[in-house]
Protein backbone atom coordinates (compact mmCIF):
# COMPACT_ATOMS: atom_id res chain seq x y z
CA UNK A 1 0.00 0.00 0.00
CA UNK A 2 1.25 3.46 -0.71
CA UNK A 3 1.52 5.96 1.18
CA UNK A 4 0.59 9.39 0.06
CA UNK A 5 3.60 11.88 0.43
CA UNK A 6 3.52 14.28 2.96
CA UNK A 7 2.84 17.80 2.00
CA UNK A 8 5.18 20.46 2.89
CA UNK A 9 4.70 23.05 4.86
CA UNK A 10 4.37 26.32 4.14
CA UNK A 11 2.95 25.37 0.33
CA UNK A 12 5.14 26.99 -2.22
CA UNK A 13 3.91 29.81 -4.39
CA UNK A 14 3.33 29.10 -7.85
CA UNK A 15 5.08 32.05 -10.10
CA UNK A 16 2.13 32.81 -12.65
CA UNK A 17 3.43 33.82 -16.28
CA UNK A 18 0.53 37.15 -16.46
CA UNK A 19 2.01 40.51 -15.35
CA UNK A 20 -0.46 42.62 -13.34
CA UNK A 21 -2.99 45.08 -14.71
CA UNK A 22 -3.62 48.50 -14.09
CA UNK A 23 -6.74 47.53 -12.49
CA UNK A 24 -5.60 44.78 -10.24
CA UNK A 25 -3.08 47.75 -9.16
CA UNK A 26 -5.30 50.37 -8.19
CA UNK A 27 -7.96 48.08 -6.77
CA UNK A 28 -10.84 49.77 -9.26
CA UNK A 29 -12.39 46.43 -10.28
CA UNK A 30 -12.13 44.70 -7.53
CA UNK A 31 -12.32 46.54 -4.56
CA UNK A 32 -13.88 50.10 -5.35
CA UNK A 33 -16.29 49.15 -8.42
CA UNK A 34 -17.51 52.87 -8.17
CA UNK A 35 -14.89 55.04 -8.14
CA UNK A 36 -14.23 55.11 -11.55
CA UNK A 37 -17.27 56.62 -13.00
CA UNK A 38 -17.40 59.32 -10.28
CA UNK A 39 -13.49 59.90 -10.99
CA UNK A 40 -15.13 60.44 -14.64
CA UNK A 41 -17.96 62.84 -13.77
CA UNK A 42 -15.54 64.89 -11.48
CA UNK A 43 -12.77 65.38 -14.42
CA UNK A 44 -15.54 66.15 -16.67
CA UNK A 45 -16.91 68.84 -14.22
CA UNK A 46 -13.14 70.29 -13.26
CA UNK A 47 -12.59 70.51 -17.13
CA UNK A 48 -15.71 72.09 -17.72
CA UNK A 49 -14.84 74.43 -14.59
CA UNK A 50 -11.70 75.13 -16.25
CA UNK A 51 -13.02 75.66 -19.66
CA UNK A 52 -15.68 78.15 -18.06
CA UNK A 53 -12.96 79.85 -16.41
CA UNK A 54 -11.32 80.48 -20.02
CA UNK A 55 -14.12 82.09 -21.14
CA UNK A 56 -14.66 84.67 -18.52
CA UNK A 57 -10.82 85.26 -18.13
CA UNK A 58 -11.34 85.70 -21.80
CA UNK A 59 -14.39 88.13 -21.57
CA UNK A 60 -13.34 90.22 -19.21
CA UNK A 61 -10.28 91.19 -20.84
CA UNK A 62 -13.07 93.11 -23.39
CA UNK A 63 -13.08 95.48 -20.74
CA UNK A 64 -10.83 98.28 -22.14
CA UNK A 65 -13.06 97.67 -24.99
CA UNK A 66 -16.27 99.28 -23.31
CA UNK A 67 -19.24 97.85 -22.07
CA UNK A 68 -20.69 97.26 -25.24
CA UNK A 69 -17.93 94.42 -25.97
CA UNK A 70 -18.13 93.12 -22.54
CA UNK A 71 -21.46 92.13 -22.31
CA UNK A 72 -21.23 90.58 -25.77
CA UNK A 73 -18.71 88.45 -24.13
CA UNK A 74 -19.73 87.18 -21.18
CA UNK A 75 -23.02 86.51 -22.41
CA UNK A 76 -21.35 84.72 -25.12
CA UNK A 77 -19.14 82.63 -22.18
CA UNK A 78 -22.58 81.87 -20.39
CA UNK A 79 -24.13 80.24 -23.18
CA UNK A 80 -20.95 78.49 -24.32
CA UNK A 81 -20.56 76.97 -20.80
CA UNK A 82 -24.16 75.64 -20.61
CA UNK A 83 -24.88 74.96 -24.21
CA UNK A 84 -28.20 77.00 -23.74
CA UNK A 85 -31.27 77.76 -25.78
CA UNK A 86 -31.44 80.97 -24.42
CA UNK A 87 -29.34 83.37 -22.24
CA UNK A 88 -30.11 87.00 -21.33
CA UNK A 89 -28.55 89.53 -19.41
CA UNK A 90 -30.49 92.54 -17.97
CA UNK A 91 -29.00 95.60 -15.52
CA UNK A 92 -31.98 97.23 -12.96
CA UNK A 93 -33.39 100.21 -14.04
CA UNK A 94 -30.89 103.02 -12.22
CA UNK A 95 -28.10 100.72 -11.58
CA UNK A 96 -24.90 100.87 -13.68
CA UNK A 97 -26.46 104.09 -16.00
CA UNK A 98 -23.48 104.81 -18.35
CA UNK A 99 -23.39 100.78 -19.35
CA UNK A 100 -24.07 99.88 -22.54
CA UNK A 101 -26.65 97.66 -23.89
CA UNK A 102 -28.82 97.70 -20.79
CA UNK A 103 -30.20 94.21 -21.92
CA UNK A 104 -28.92 91.36 -24.21
CA UNK A 105 -31.03 88.26 -25.58
CA UNK A 106 -29.24 85.32 -27.18
CA UNK A 107 -31.24 83.01 -28.93
CA UNK A 108 -30.92 79.06 -29.47
CA UNK A 109 -29.17 79.88 -32.93
CA UNK A 110 -26.55 82.34 -31.30
CA UNK A 111 -28.21 85.25 -33.07
CA UNK A 112 -29.15 88.35 -30.36
CA UNK A 113 -32.49 89.39 -30.31
CA UNK A 114 -33.12 92.91 -30.26
CA UNK A 115 -36.94 93.13 -30.31
CA UNK A 116 -38.07 91.90 -27.06
CA UNK A 117 -41.10 91.46 -28.02
CA UNK A 118 -40.40 88.66 -30.48
CA UNK A 119 -39.37 86.61 -27.70
CA UNK A 120 -40.93 83.35 -26.17
CA UNK A 121 -42.98 84.58 -22.90
CA UNK A 122 -41.36 83.44 -20.22
CA UNK A 123 -37.44 85.13 -21.39
CA UNK A 124 -39.73 88.42 -21.40
CA UNK A 125 -40.96 87.84 -18.33
CA UNK A 126 -37.60 87.09 -16.53
CA UNK A 127 -35.78 89.67 -18.75
CA UNK A 128 -38.56 92.48 -17.28
CA UNK A 129 -38.36 91.04 -13.92
CA UNK A 130 -34.36 91.76 -13.76
CA UNK A 131 -35.49 95.41 -15.36
CA UNK A 132 -37.57 96.29 -12.60
CA UNK A 133 -35.25 94.97 -9.81
CA UNK A 134 -37.60 91.99 -8.69
CA UNK A 135 -36.15 88.88 -6.30
CA UNK A 136 -34.29 86.06 -8.03
CA UNK A 137 -37.20 83.63 -8.39
CA UNK A 138 -35.00 80.78 -9.39
CA UNK A 139 -36.28 78.37 -6.73
CA UNK A 140 -39.59 78.88 -7.82
CA UNK A 141 -39.71 76.37 -10.67
CA UNK A 142 -40.20 72.55 -10.51
CA UNK A 143 -37.72 70.29 -10.13
CA UNK A 144 -37.85 69.75 -14.11
CA UNK A 145 -37.46 73.14 -14.98
CA UNK A 146 -35.04 73.28 -12.49
CA UNK A 147 -32.83 71.04 -13.75
CA UNK A 148 -32.84 72.99 -16.95
CA UNK A 149 -32.77 76.73 -15.96
CA UNK A 150 -30.83 78.74 -14.16
CA UNK A 151 -31.29 82.65 -13.20
CA UNK A 152 -28.00 83.99 -11.17
CA UNK A 153 -28.29 87.75 -9.86
CA UNK A 154 -25.59 90.42 -10.21
CA UNK A 155 -24.32 92.13 -7.40
CA UNK A 156 -22.21 94.98 -6.90
CA UNK A 157 -21.57 96.58 -3.04
CA UNK A 158 -24.00 93.90 -1.56
CA UNK A 159 -27.47 95.04 -3.85
CA UNK A 160 -28.55 93.57 -6.70
CA UNK A 161 -27.48 95.63 -10.20
CA UNK A 162 -28.34 92.92 -13.04
CA UNK A 163 -28.97 89.43 -13.58
CA UNK A 164 -27.79 86.47 -15.32
CA UNK A 165 -30.94 83.51 -16.46
CA UNK A 166 -30.32 81.04 -18.39
CA UNK A 167 -32.01 77.41 -20.21
CA UNK A 168 -30.76 74.90 -21.48
CA UNK A 169 -31.79 72.06 -23.52
CA UNK A 170 -33.14 68.75 -22.57
CA UNK A 171 -29.99 66.73 -23.06
CA UNK A 172 -27.96 69.23 -20.56
CA UNK A 173 -28.76 69.86 -16.98
CA UNK A 174 -27.65 72.39 -14.98
CA UNK A 175 -25.73 71.48 -11.48
CA UNK A 176 -24.36 73.17 -8.64
CA UNK A 177 -21.21 73.44 -10.38
CA UNK A 178 -22.58 75.40 -13.59
CA UNK A 179 -24.53 77.68 -10.76
CA UNK A 180 -21.12 78.22 -9.20
CA UNK A 181 -19.64 79.67 -11.94
CA UNK A 182 -22.58 81.42 -13.44
CA UNK A 183 -22.34 83.29 -9.71
CA UNK A 184 -18.33 83.76 -10.52
CA UNK A 185 -19.06 85.41 -13.97
CA UNK A 186 -21.98 87.39 -12.46
CA UNK A 187 -19.07 89.10 -9.52
CA UNK A 188 -16.72 89.50 -12.31
CA UNK A 189 -18.88 91.11 -14.73
CA UNK A 190 -20.38 93.60 -12.12
CA UNK A 191 -16.80 94.53 -11.31
CA UNK A 192 -15.95 94.56 -15.16
CA UNK A 193 -19.22 96.99 -15.93
CA UNK A 194 -17.57 99.54 -12.75
CA UNK A 195 -14.29 99.34 -14.22
CA UNK A 196 -15.85 100.22 -17.75
CA UNK A 197 -17.81 103.04 -16.60
CA UNK A 198 -14.37 104.48 -14.79
CA UNK A 199 -12.21 103.65 -17.59
CA UNK A 200 -14.55 105.50 -19.60
CA UNK A 201 -15.13 108.51 -17.22
CA UNK A 202 -11.20 108.73 -17.30
CA UNK A 203 -11.08 108.71 -20.75
CA UNK A 204 -13.43 111.87 -21.12
CA UNK A 205 -11.77 113.41 -18.55
CA UNK A 206 -8.45 112.94 -19.96
CA UNK A 207 -9.94 114.12 -23.35
CA UNK A 208 -11.67 117.39 -21.63
CA UNK A 209 -8.32 117.81 -19.99
CA UNK A 210 -6.21 117.84 -23.21
CA UNK A 211 -8.86 120.18 -25.02
CA UNK A 212 -8.49 122.43 -22.00
CA UNK A 213 -4.76 122.14 -22.15
CA UNK A 214 -4.86 123.10 -25.99
CA UNK A 215 -7.54 125.45 -25.09
CA UNK A 216 -4.96 127.06 -22.56
CA UNK A 217 -1.95 127.23 -24.81
CA UNK A 218 -3.91 128.64 -27.60
CA UNK A 219 -4.95 131.87 -25.48
CA UNK A 220 -1.67 131.67 -23.87
CA UNK A 221 -0.09 132.03 -27.48
CA UNK A 222 -2.83 134.85 -28.21
CA UNK A 223 -2.01 136.60 -24.57
CA UNK A 224 1.72 136.60 -26.00
CA UNK A 225 0.90 137.91 -28.99
CA UNK A 226 -1.92 139.97 -27.75
CA UNK A 227 0.94 141.81 -25.12
CA UNK A 228 3.53 141.96 -27.86
CA UNK A 229 1.12 144.21 -29.77
CA UNK A 230 0.07 146.02 -26.66
CA UNK A 231 3.97 146.69 -25.88
CA UNK A 232 4.46 147.65 -29.91
CA UNK A 233 1.80 150.01 -29.68
CA UNK A 234 3.05 151.36 -26.44
CA UNK A 235 6.29 151.90 -28.08
CA UNK A 236 4.69 153.66 -31.05
CA UNK A 237 2.26 155.97 -28.67
CA UNK A 238 6.22 157.09 -26.74
CA UNK A 239 7.67 157.64 -30.29
CA UNK A 240 5.06 159.45 -32.12
CA UNK A 241 4.67 161.53 -29.01
CA UNK A 242 8.18 162.55 -29.29
CA UNK A 243 8.11 162.62 -32.50
CA UNK A 244 4.93 165.29 -32.16
CA UNK A 245 6.75 167.63 -29.50
CA UNK A 246 10.17 168.06 -31.59
CA UNK A 247 7.94 168.96 -34.64
CA UNK A 248 6.37 171.52 -32.37
CA UNK A 249 9.59 172.64 -31.06
CA UNK A 250 11.31 172.52 -34.87
CA UNK A 251 7.86 174.92 -35.81
CA UNK A 252 7.77 177.09 -32.92
CA UNK A 253 12.07 177.86 -32.91
CA UNK A 254 13.74 176.53 -35.45
CA UNK A 255 11.15 177.43 -38.10
CA UNK A 256 10.51 180.93 -36.80
CA UNK A 257 14.08 182.05 -36.43
CA UNK A 258 14.88 180.87 -40.03
CA UNK A 259 11.83 182.88 -41.29
CA UNK A 260 12.73 185.75 -39.43
CA UNK A 261 16.27 185.59 -40.71
CA UNK A 262 15.04 185.86 -44.62
CA UNK A 263 13.04 188.90 -43.51
CA UNK A 264 16.06 190.41 -42.04
CA UNK A 265 18.05 189.36 -44.87
CA UNK A 266 15.41 190.42 -47.47
CA UNK A 267 15.07 194.06 -45.35
CA UNK A 268 19.53 194.34 -45.71
CA UNK A 269 19.10 193.56 -49.50
CA UNK A 270 16.57 196.34 -50.07
CA UNK A 271 19.53 198.95 -48.37
CA UNK A 272 22.23 197.58 -49.94
CA UNK A 273 23.38 199.10 -53.53
CA UNK A 274 26.77 197.17 -53.90
CA UNK A 275 25.76 194.12 -56.54
CA UNK A 276 28.48 192.18 -55.12
CA UNK A 277 26.52 192.51 -51.88
CA UNK A 278 23.27 192.03 -53.32
CA UNK A 279 24.70 188.90 -54.75
CA UNK A 280 25.50 187.42 -51.88
CA UNK A 281 22.36 188.58 -50.20
CA UNK A 282 20.67 186.75 -52.33
CA UNK A 283 22.73 183.56 -52.03
CA UNK A 284 21.12 183.50 -48.45
CA UNK A 285 18.19 184.31 -48.77
CA UNK A 286 17.76 181.52 -50.88
CA UNK A 287 19.59 179.39 -48.67
CA UNK A 288 17.36 180.60 -45.70
CA UNK A 289 14.04 179.07 -47.98
CA UNK A 290 15.58 175.80 -48.89
CA UNK A 291 15.94 175.62 -44.88
CA UNK A 292 12.58 176.41 -44.52
CA UNK A 293 11.71 174.21 -46.75
CA UNK A 294 13.13 171.11 -44.97
CA UNK A 295 12.08 172.41 -41.98
CA UNK A 296 8.85 171.49 -43.61
CA UNK A 297 9.33 168.58 -45.04
CA UNK A 298 11.33 167.12 -41.11
CA UNK A 299 8.20 168.60 -39.64
CA UNK A 300 5.74 166.53 -41.86
CA UNK A 301 7.43 163.72 -41.58
CA UNK A 302 7.68 164.26 -38.01
CA UNK A 303 3.71 164.19 -37.61
CA UNK A 304 3.02 161.10 -40.36
CA UNK A 305 6.08 158.70 -39.19
CA UNK A 306 4.36 155.94 -39.43
CA UNK A 307 2.23 156.86 -42.70
CA UNK A 308 -0.90 156.66 -43.89
CA UNK A 309 -3.31 153.40 -41.99
CA UNK A 310 -3.08 150.78 -44.60
CA UNK A 311 -0.40 152.59 -46.56
CA UNK A 312 2.14 150.44 -48.81
CA UNK A 313 5.55 151.02 -49.31
CA UNK A 314 5.17 152.16 -52.68
CA UNK A 315 2.75 153.76 -51.68
CA UNK A 316 4.36 155.78 -49.33
CA UNK A 317 7.34 156.74 -51.52
CA UNK A 318 4.91 158.04 -54.08
CA UNK A 319 4.01 160.07 -51.50
CA UNK A 320 7.42 161.20 -50.36
CA UNK A 321 8.38 162.27 -53.74
CA UNK A 322 5.91 165.08 -53.86
CA UNK A 323 6.29 166.20 -50.29
CA UNK A 324 7.86 169.62 -49.77
CA UNK A 325 10.50 168.94 -52.04
CA UNK A 326 12.05 171.93 -53.53
CA UNK A 327 11.20 172.86 -56.96
CA UNK A 328 13.73 172.66 -59.15
CA UNK A 329 13.82 169.34 -57.65
CA UNK A 330 11.81 166.46 -59.67
CA UNK A 331 11.64 163.84 -58.04
CA UNK A 332 10.30 160.36 -59.89
CA UNK A 333 9.24 156.61 -58.36
CA UNK A 334 9.52 154.12 -60.36
CA UNK A 335 8.07 150.17 -59.21
CA UNK A 336 9.72 146.78 -60.42
CA UNK A 337 8.63 143.23 -59.81
CA UNK A 338 5.68 141.74 -58.04
CA UNK A 339 5.19 143.26 -54.47
CA UNK A 340 5.14 141.16 -51.19
CA UNK A 341 4.24 142.15 -48.31
CA UNK A 342 6.81 143.34 -45.77
CA UNK A 343 6.29 143.96 -42.15
CA UNK A 344 5.55 147.40 -40.87
CA UNK A 345 8.95 148.37 -39.53
CA UNK A 346 10.99 146.89 -42.38
CA UNK A 347 8.73 149.42 -44.68
CA UNK A 348 9.09 152.41 -42.58
CA UNK A 349 13.12 151.89 -42.19
CA UNK A 350 13.43 151.53 -46.22
CA UNK A 351 11.35 154.75 -46.43
CA UNK A 352 13.08 156.59 -43.68
CA UNK A 353 16.58 155.92 -45.88
CA UNK A 354 14.74 156.93 -48.91
CA UNK A 355 13.75 160.43 -46.95
CA UNK A 356 17.18 160.78 -45.57
CA UNK A 357 18.76 159.89 -49.33
CA UNK A 358 16.17 162.89 -51.17
CA UNK A 359 17.08 165.51 -48.49
CA UNK A 360 20.64 165.02 -48.91
CA UNK A 361 20.54 165.07 -52.47
CA UNK A 362 17.63 168.50 -51.83
CA UNK A 363 19.96 170.17 -49.74
CA UNK A 364 23.59 169.41 -51.11
CA UNK A 365 23.99 167.91 -54.47
CA UNK A 366 22.76 170.93 -56.32
CA UNK A 367 20.34 168.20 -58.48
CA UNK A 368 17.41 168.80 -60.56
CA UNK A 369 16.54 165.31 -60.81
CA UNK A 370 15.86 162.14 -58.96
CA UNK A 371 14.40 158.77 -59.62
CA UNK A 372 13.49 156.32 -56.34
CA UNK A 373 13.49 152.76 -57.72
CA UNK A 374 11.78 150.19 -55.48
CA UNK A 375 12.41 146.60 -57.30
CA UNK A 376 11.19 143.29 -55.96
CA UNK A 377 12.47 139.67 -57.08
CA UNK A 378 14.78 136.95 -56.30
CA UNK A 379 13.34 136.69 -52.68
CA UNK A 380 15.36 140.25 -52.17
CA UNK A 381 14.12 144.29 -51.90
CA UNK A 382 16.23 146.57 -53.85
CA UNK A 383 15.64 150.54 -53.46
CA UNK A 384 18.16 152.84 -55.17
CA UNK A 385 17.75 156.57 -55.14
CA UNK A 386 19.72 158.07 -58.06
CA UNK A 387 20.26 161.95 -58.66
CA UNK A 388 22.23 164.06 -61.22
CA UNK A 389 23.76 166.41 -59.03
CA UNK A 390 27.53 166.62 -57.80
CA UNK A 391 27.33 164.16 -54.93
CA UNK A 392 30.52 162.19 -54.82
CA UNK A 393 29.94 158.55 -53.60
CA UNK A 394 34.47 158.46 -52.45
CA UNK A 395 33.45 161.39 -50.22
CA UNK A 396 30.05 159.82 -48.88
CA UNK A 397 31.72 156.81 -47.91
CA UNK A 398 34.51 158.70 -46.29
CA UNK A 399 31.87 160.87 -44.21
CA UNK A 400 30.02 157.64 -43.54
CA UNK A 401 33.14 156.17 -42.19
CA UNK A 402 34.60 159.29 -40.21
CA UNK A 403 30.82 159.53 -38.45
CA UNK A 404 30.66 155.65 -37.82
CA UNK A 405 33.99 156.10 -35.74
CA UNK A 406 33.11 159.60 -34.15
CA UNK A 407 30.35 161.77 -34.92
CA UNK A 408 30.87 164.45 -31.76
CA UNK A 409 29.18 167.27 -33.93
CA UNK A 410 26.48 165.47 -34.87
CA UNK A 411 27.32 165.88 -38.81
CA UNK A 412 26.48 163.34 -41.04
CA UNK A 413 24.20 161.96 -38.81
CA UNK A 414 21.82 160.62 -41.22
CA UNK A 415 24.23 158.69 -43.15
CA UNK A 416 25.29 156.79 -39.90
CA UNK A 417 21.11 156.28 -39.46
CA UNK A 418 21.23 154.64 -42.77
CA UNK A 419 23.78 152.42 -42.37
CA UNK A 420 22.45 151.21 -39.47
CA UNK A 421 18.40 150.60 -40.44
CA UNK A 422 20.31 148.64 -43.60
CA UNK A 423 22.13 146.37 -40.89
CA UNK A 424 18.88 145.80 -38.90
CA UNK A 425 17.26 144.84 -42.31
CA UNK A 426 20.10 141.88 -42.78
CA UNK A 427 20.92 143.90 -46.07
CA UNK A 428 23.84 146.07 -47.30
CA UNK A 429 24.04 149.99 -48.08
CA UNK A 430 26.04 151.19 -51.28
CA UNK A 431 27.32 154.30 -52.76
CA UNK A 432 28.36 154.66 -56.24
CA UNK A 433 27.84 156.92 -59.48
CA UNK A 434 24.44 157.07 -60.81
CA UNK A 435 24.26 156.92 -64.46
CA UNK A 436 22.41 160.48 -64.28
CA UNK A 437 25.28 161.91 -63.57
CA UNK A 438 25.55 162.13 -59.70
CA UNK A 439 25.43 159.46 -56.48
CA UNK A 440 23.05 156.52 -56.11
CA UNK A 441 22.28 155.21 -52.92
CA UNK A 442 21.40 151.49 -52.80
CA UNK A 443 19.84 149.59 -50.39
CA UNK A 444 20.08 145.35 -50.91
CA UNK A 445 17.34 143.37 -48.39
CA UNK A 446 16.49 139.81 -48.25
CA UNK A 447 12.97 139.68 -48.41
CA UNK A 448 12.24 136.76 -46.34
CA UNK A 449 15.16 137.86 -44.06
CA UNK A 450 12.84 141.25 -43.75
CA UNK A 451 10.12 139.28 -42.24
CA UNK A 452 12.07 138.02 -39.34
CA UNK A 453 14.61 140.38 -38.62
CA UNK A 454 14.14 143.02 -35.64
CA UNK A 455 13.91 145.87 -37.32
CA UNK A 456 13.43 149.21 -35.53
CA UNK A 457 14.84 147.47 -31.94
Amino acid sequence: MTTPKAASWPPRRVRSSRPPDLDALTGLRSGKPHYFPEHRTYAERLRRVISALERISAALMRTTEGSEALVRAVVEAAAEHLSADWVLFALVDGELTEARPRHLVRGPDGAEWTDVRKVPDGVREHLLAVVHGAADDDGGHDAEAHRRHVHVPVKLDGRVVGGFVAWTPPSREVDETDRSVLGILAGQTAAALQNCALLDHSARLLARSTRQADDLAKRHTELQATQAELGAARQREVLDSERHRIARELHDSVTQYALSAGMHIELARTEVADPRLRGHLDTAKDLTRRAVEQLRSAIYALHHGEGEADEDLPSMLRRLSGVHMPDELRVEVRIGGEPVPLPAECEQSLFRIAGEALFNTAVHADASRAVVRLAYGGGRVRLTISDDGTGSPEEVRRNLRAASVSCRSGEHRGLVNMAARARELGGTLTFRRARLGGLQVQVDIPARGALTTGVGR
